[in-house]
């Protein structure tokens, strides 16, 4: 007999195709050694900190002696970090936030969480484009709502803005976007953005609520070919931003992130105190104080991207030469192409023979497609091109 809820069992059941692949892979590394598995599906960032990080590192490590180095906060984060955190979200949306608007979190997860237990009541609705981050549809559930993807187009993955209106009903209470995107690299326009505003104000006026608009953006500052990403917070008053510094420092163990609340929005302030009060209740209480010490210190810098623009090119190629289907992501360092014969769970299992490991789009909302992700060594992505032209053409 179990003791988990029915639910957790089911979500061990059919969920995480990324843990799956995760324990799939150590199998065969242990089998074959680790230099002979070629391993693309996780998005955790190797290239190491920028060295204001570790500079970082020796500074505090001078100064944790004193009383309270290392103790409680105030509950949106320590002051400074909130300050440079308004300044820094500021330059990037187009408004003007204060260091109140700004609350400190354990990563972009940890500040969805908070936000959907701020605003959901038992049958709200959560209208988002799919494919999306496997998680999105527990984060929502967590707090009795519901998640509602609307396909996006296929190949390019822009938004079907159609449908996304189509999808908006009295019970909806958020729009959630992820631009660059997990798991296509698709970012959206200005202009798709500005038409999805126009759209979620409309229904807002008709449906007598407003509709709020919340951006996650942890790859916002890797983007490709001088791909820019637009604000959400210039567009609409009523919208928010969550994103981390998971790859942008490589701090991803560290869980450092933030909610910001456009300055204008009305019933703002209420808002922030209602997430100022979920980000304790939920038992997040703080983002670690040595990683928020830590990005107050980096907030002007990132990882080498140029890294992972050369990754991309590399990856773009074998893809190309296994003959697979796809759009170049313009953003983030993930491929989303089309699975041969449409079948993405049958070719995962195929490239497995090849020690090759990818996720299937079954994962991310949206089967007969899989997830490449390039944040490993241009070595691997060489070497694994045989076999990925092999698994494709088997």
């Amino acid at each position: 007999m179990s003791v988990l809820s029915p639910q957790v069992a089911d979500y061990l059941d059919k969920a995480s195709w990324i843990r799956r692949m995760f324990e799939a892979g150590s199998e065969l590394k242990q089998k074959f050694g680790a230099e002979k598995v070629y391993d693309f599906s996780l998005g955790n960032p190797d290239l190491p900190p920028p060295p204001e990080i570790s500079r970082g590192l020796e500074e505090l490590s001078r100064t944790v002696s004193r009383p309270y180095a290392l103790g409680y906060m105030p509950n949106a984060g320590l002051p400074g970090v909130r300050l440079a955190l308004a300044r820094a979200v500021s330059r990037e949306q187009g408004v003007d936030l204060a260091a109140e608007h700004v609350l400190v979190t354990c990563g972009a997860a940890g500040g969805l969480n908070v936000f959907f237990r701020a605003v959901l009541s038992p049958g709200d609705q959560v209208v988002c484009p799919a494919p999306f981050f496997v998680e999105y549809s527990f984060y929502v559930q967590n707090y009795q709502g519901s998640l509602v993807p609307v396909p996006a187009r296929p190949i390019s993955f822009d938004l079907d803005l159609a449908a996304m209106e189509r999808a908006l009903t009295p019970r909806t209470r958020a729009v959630l976007i992820n631009s660059p995107n997990n798991p296509t690299g698709q970012v959206y326009t200005r202009e798709e953005l500005t038409e999805l505003v126009r759209i979620i104000d409309k229904r807002s006026r008709e449906f007598g609520r407003p509709i709020l608009l919340i951006s996650d953006e942890p790859y916002r500052f890797l983007t490709y070919e001088d791909t820019v990403v637009p604000p959400v917070m210039s567009l609409y008053p009523y919208s928010l931003v969550a994103s981390s510094y998971s790859k942008s420092l490589s701090m991803a163990g560290e869980r450092v992130g933030y909610l910001a609340v456009h300055p204008e929005m009305p019933g703002g302030e209420e808002l922030l105190e209602g997430l100022n009060l979920t980000n304790r209740i939920l038992g997040f209480v703080n983002a670690p104080v040595i990683g928020q010490l830590l990005l107050e210190k980096a907030l002007h810098v990132t990882v080498d991207t140029e890294v992972y623009a050369e990754r991309r090119k590399a990856m773009a190629r074998i893809l190309e030469e296994a003959g697979l289907e796809f759009a170049l992501p313009r953003g983030g360092f993930y491929f989303f192409p089309r699975a041969p014969k449409g079948d993405d769970q049958q070719f995962v299992r195929d490239l497995f023979q090849e020690n090759i490991l990818a996720v299937p789009g079954s994962g991310f909302g949206c089967p007969g497609f899989l997830r490449f992700s390039f944040c490993v060594s241009r070595e691997v992505i060489d070497r694994a091109g045989p076999g990925l032209k092999k698994a494709a053409n088997g």
